[in-house]
């Protein structure tokens, strides 16, 4: 019997030795390749959905989080066990789902059986599974598991034992893993784990994340010329040559380039990358991943079978969202005007250009004392050195010039009543009055725009009274202005 050493992480990829415990050492297996994406992933679901795909030999679920000897849940949480003699169990190996949690059985025996039917035949699989001994005390009885790969007619294709699982300070997550290969015919699996140490007085675990990925020969992907990743601003993208190598064990290799546009949850195929190379060329802003999966011909359609690269990761990033405000209106011997302007971006920096008779600027919101017509624009520049700008016109002029008559019959001149020089963000209040003293037009904080009607209505020709009342300290203006029909 062949057992293995835990799975070690190493910067994003991990290296798996069989060691220790085997008697030939010629029969260590090391994978030095690449591996696909999940086939299977088991783990136990969450508390909405909890898993029930798997049978437990000998074991009695139990709603309770501390199972007794001979007894199993699946919870995701487990805490004050037993007087504290177990740690407490917060979360799954992700933090985010449930785990199944074992009271080891007085005899030892099967405790996890399962079919697994999504492979591909005469493929070599990783299997891992996460481990936690849940015991405080060293002086207990060790969890000893033994994991097996068989055909449904019980061949076993390998196993391995991990041991007794030592105790930790700390509720800790452990990863075991091995590798076999699928027969020919039949693709299916059992995966068995049996528990090799008596309970009684230890020999409790947690099991989480049961994974098969497919292994194979080095494939190996990069951008010519760049190391990934690479951040380029969304309008200044040139194409990306992409080129793969791989090394031998496949008969008659397929290649498909693939696409991720949400870090890698979900790939997609890119019609017609099948070759070691491809050109990628310019794409809206996004974060995208690009990697090339391989698998024999006969198998290449199925992604279980298939192999990936290492992502190249390619990141367009837009322009910083500039917004200068709306144009303004500054009247001498009033009140000074605020600019309005508005940025977000990553990471943005902005200032006002030409800084002339700004308070501040680099405030988005300075305020303005010009003597003279100006044009304002603001620029920003993201973290990336991405820029975008927008303009902003200020006049300047020597009073509110309030318009004495209008003309709306419709012929396209003259026909509505506006006062040009009024900024709506002076908040004031115009009314317009008939000779009865009848209020028939009013806005506050917007622009004065009346068509001469009055609920609908076309009103008769006439002089009105307009009044308009300002909140800033500025004198209040009225007068009359004649319709003309």
């Amino acid at each position: 019997m062949k057992s293995v050493n835990r799975i070690t992480f190493l910067t994003g990829f991990f290296l798996l030795y069989f060691m220790g415990g085997i008697t030939h050492p010629s029969l260590a297996q090391l994978c030095t390749g690449s591996l696909g994406d999940p086939v299977v992933n088991m783990d136990f679901g969450s508390v909405t959905k909890p898993a029930t795909n798997f049978t437990a030999p000998g074991y009695t679920y139990t709603a309770s989080s501390c199972p007794n000897d001979g007894f199993y849940t699946i919870t995701g949480f487990s805490t004050g066990c037993f007087g504290n003699a177990w740690h407490t169990v917060a979360a799954d190996h992700t933090g985010n789902g449930y785990y199944m949690l074992v009271n080891a059985s007085y005899q030892p025996g099967d405790f996890f059986v399962t079919t697994v039917t999504s492979l591909c035949p005469n493929t070599t699989y990783e299997f891992s599974a996460w481990i936690m001994n849940v015991l405080l005390s060293p002086s207990g009885i060790k969890p000893d598991i033994t994991f097996r790969i068989e055909t449904p007619d019980g061949t076993i294709l390998n196993q391995y034992s991990t041991g007794g699982i030592l105790v930790t300070n700390q509720p800790t997550w452990e990863q075991y893993g091995f590798y076999f290969t699928t027969t020919p015919g039949n693709a299916d699996v059992v995966l068995r784990m049996t528990n090799n140490a008596p309970g009684g007085g230890g020999n409790d675990l947690a099991l989480d994340d049961i994974t098969f990925r497919p292994c194979g020969p080095d494939v190996s992907s990069v951008i010519q010329g760049l190391n990934s990743p690479v951040d380029i601003c969304v309008y200044d993208q040139p194409s990306y040559d992409f080129s793969a190598s791989v090394s031998p064990g496949f008969t008659v290799p397929v290649y498909q380039w693939q696409l991720s546009a949400d870090t890698g949850r979900t790939w997609t195929d890119i019609p017609g990358a099948n070759s070691l190379s491809f050109l990628r060329t310019p794409t809206p802003a996004g974060h995208f991943g690009y990697r090339l999966t391989v698998a024999e011909s006969g198998n290449a359609g199925i992604p279980s079978c298939r192999i990936a690269s290492n992502v190249l990761e390619i990141t367009a990033h837009p322009r910083p969202l500039v917004n200068a405000g709306p144009d303004k209106i500054l009247v001498t011997g009033y009140s000074n005007t605020q600019l309005t302007g508005a940025v977000t971006g990553e990471n943005v920096q902005y200032n006002w250009v030409p800084p002339d008779y700004l308070s501040s600027d680099t405030a988005l919101q300075p305020m303005v004392t010009a003597d003279r017509d100006m044009q304002y624009v603001l620029a920003a520049v993201s973290g990336f050195g991405c820029s975008n700008e927008d303009i902003v016109n200020v006049k300047v002029v020597a009073g509110v010039f309030v318009p004495t008559a209008f003309t709306p019959n419709n012929d396209g001149k003259n026909d509505h009543w506006t006062i040009p020089f009024l900024d709506p963000a002076w908040g004031a209040r115009v009314m317009v009055f008939n000779r009865s003293g009848q209020l028939v037009y009013q806005v506050k904080g917007l622009s004065v725009d009346w068509d001469g009607s009055y609920k609908g209505q076309l009103l008769d020709a006439g002089v009105f009274v307009y009044y308009i009342q300002f909140t800033d300290g500025k004198p209040d203006l009225k007068g009359t202005v004649m319709l003309i029909r």
